[in-house]
């Protein structure tokens, strides 16, 4: 078990869009809608995640954010392992429900 730490993934998104013109407010949901329904939650505003149990699985979701990203502003993804986002030291605050629920424990391997 203690190797499948090793090889589940985070997919982490990082997105600044901007949001004063009618059309920019538009993609903006579109694309946090996007990350809602293909299994992103939300760790802070504008960072999500995923939890991925291969790398073939994270190459799959890439591909999906780079067709549907909006034309304007910034994204970028970190990919790290099961183990380093265990490390993760938070200062203020707490883990939200999902981050809870959506551990390795949850992923069952066929």
């Amino acid at each position: 078990m203690k190797e499948s730490r090793y090889r589940q993934m985070r997919m982490i998104v990082f997105y600044d869009l901007p949001t004063i013109v009618k059309i920019d407010l538009k993609n903006y949901n579109k694309f946090h809608k996007f990350l809602i329904k293909n299994g992103f939650y939300m760790i802070q505003y504008s960072i999500y995640c995923k939890l991925c149990i291969n790398l073939d699985e994270v190459n799959k979701n890439n591909n999906k954010i780079d067709l549907n990203k909006p034309p304007k502003g910034n994204i970028r993804i970190l990919v790290i392992t099961e183990k380093q986002y265990e490390s993760i030291k938070i200062i203020v605050g707490s883990k939200s429900y999902q981050e809870n629920y959506m551990t390795t424990s949850t992923v069952m391997e066929l």
